[in-house]
């Protein structure tokens, strides 16, 4: 075995950056709008006309020329009501002086109008409406254009597609997106005290949680899980496992990292010639975090007849990560280190990771030297927001993360926080 590379959370986290630069998506497929949410953009988009495409009322109220309200209170004539969608053809020819038109949101201003009052400072009477208030040149209309001229840039590739998104590619009349395809993880767990969620578990055996946490955070982070049997602490079916699981996109390990006597993992990849990038991180939970790659060549099915499998094209990299057997250790590495990796091979933009910040209700106290990134519940809001530990038994505790919703950032010079103080944390 190599020497261990146990590096710090920021050096850890640089390295998988650097590495998932590197890497792209595999392919592209176009699919229907409203099966795209969630998916990751492989096209631009550009606008198709200028937004608005028409001087657009941004309020309920009267279109006026700002000259007529230079005395208040102003009587002005309602010469027109114009609705939203109204053709060109409806609109009044000209909005004189003294006159107004009556219209609402998202309507087309008249030409000759200037700005719109919002119907709160305004009251009609018969033909008239009688405006209280002052208003500037352009206020509560949208000009032509400003949102976006035609042929601007709208949405660039490595998108993630969200409700906004969607908005604008229907906007611009995309039935159809081109989306990269979505990368597929192999997940292996392993270990001889793992059975299947459908098995009996014996006295000191557990069910597969880990395959099932990680698809799920595959699903979210834009991937296709691929569920691999659990693999033994033997190292033939191992060495058979992993070899499947390095053909998919991105291989997940779940459990035999340690430094245990049947901790298998590494051993098994430096069969395989594997690089490791590092072999821990001085972080809470999930120390024996491992990261690398296997570069081999293609395999390809053999023909029947031939004398040995063709073996041309490039050499497929495939990257790896081996992650703590227990269960929160496994949810903290993925979305700490294994995620933008994932989102690389989705074809998404890097992005880096965002901490928010809450008040402390009650004092910590831990020993130094490791980050900590601990099951924690928030509440309030905004500048009132609060957050505390969840009481938890250490990594394996699934049923109090589950009723966290965030992790608390604990600095690894920190051995005591006092509540009050305000910390780093990370949503769920």
């Amino acid at each position: 075995m190599s020497e261990p590379t146990v590096l710090s959370f920021e050096d850890a986290r640089h390295t998988v950056e650097q590495h998932a630069v590197q890497v792209g998506p595999g392919g592209i497929e176009k699919i229907e709008l409203l099966k795209s949410p969630g998916r990751v953009l492989a096209e631009e988009v550009r606008a198709d006309r200028d937004f608005p495409p028409f001087p657009r009322a941004a309020r309920d109220g009267y279109a006026v020329r700002v000259s007529d309200l230079a005395k208040l209170p102003a009587r002005l004539q309602v010469i027109a009501e114009i609705r939203a969608g109204a053709a060109p053809e409806e609109l009044p020819k000209h909005l004189g002086p003294g006159q107004a038109a009556a219209i609402m949101t998202g309507a087309p201003a008249p030409p000759g109008a200037d700005a719109v009052v919002m119907v709160e400072y305004t009251s009609r009477h018969d033909d008239q409406v009688e405006i209280t208030r002052g208003i500037g040149e352009g206020d509560n209309i949208v000009p032509p254009g400003s949102e976006a001229r035609k042929g601007s840039l709208l949405l660039s590739p490595g998108t993630r597609l969200a409700e906004a998104a969607i908005a604008v590619l229907a906007s611009v009349g995309k039935s159809q997106v081109t989306v990269y395809a979505k990368p597929r993880v192999a997940v292996l767990a392993t270990g001889d005290e793992i059975v299947g969620i459908d098995g009996q578990p014996g006295a000191t055996q557990i069910r597969n949680s880990n395959s099932y946490s990680l698809a799920a955070q595959i699903l979210a982070a834009g991937g296709q899980p691929v569920l691999l049997p659990v693999a033994p602490d033997e190292p033939a079916r191992l060495t058979e496992l992993i070899e499947t699981g390095l053909r998919y996109d991105l291989l997940l390990l779940a459990g035999g990292v340690s430094m245990g006597k049947y901790d298998l993992v590494e051993q098994v990849l430096e069969d395989f010639q594997a690089e490791f990038f590092f072999t821990g991180a001085q972080i809470q939970p999930g120390r024996p975090i491992v990261f690398g790659r296997v570069v081999a060549p293609p395999r390809v099915p053999v023909l029947v007849g031939a004398a040995q499998p063709p073996n041309h094209g490039p050499a497929k990299t495939t990257y790896f990560f081996g992650l703590p057997g227990n269960p929160v250790s496994t949810m903290v590495t993925f979305e700490l280190f294994a995620r933008p990796m994932l989102e690389a091979l989705a074809g998404m933009t890097a992005r880096k990771l965002v901490f928010t910040r809450a008040r402390l209700k009650s004092e910590i106290k831990t020993k130094t030297g490791l980050k900590r990134f601990l099951p924690g519940v928030l509440s309030g809001e905004f500048e009132d927001s609060e957050v505390e530990l969840a009481p938890w038994h250490g990594s394996g505790d699934i049923a109090a993360t589950a009723r966290s919703n965030c992790y608390v950032v604990i600095p690894p010079d920190r051995e005591r926080i006092p509540a009050e103080e305000w910390v780093a944390i990370l949503l769920r």
